[in-house]
């Protein structure tokens, strides 16, 4: 799976607890998400975690990305 176009995948268990989880969202943008998830779904953040694309940057998606595609040709 290709993780090239931001996502959130919302999971909610069999007690009603939701969670959610970003990829391909870099830096501090995810952080942008949690109000809008708060409203959509009439609910409050009680914990949250920073995923490994906090501290990447979108240069390194563009490099991975490209490598990638080098691979293919080959």
């Amino acid at each position: 799976m290709m993780a090239d176009r931001p996502r959130i995948i919302v999971t909610v268990s069999g007690d009603g607890t939701v969670s959610a989880t970003t990829e391909g969202i870099y830096g501090g943008a995810c952080l942008d998400y949690i109000a809008v998830l708060e409203d959509l779904l009439e609910a409050r953040t009680v914990t949250s975690e920073y995923t490994a694309d906090y501290t990447r940057t979108a240069a390194a998606r563009v490099r991975s990305v490209q490598q990638d595609q080098d691979i293919d040709r080959a």
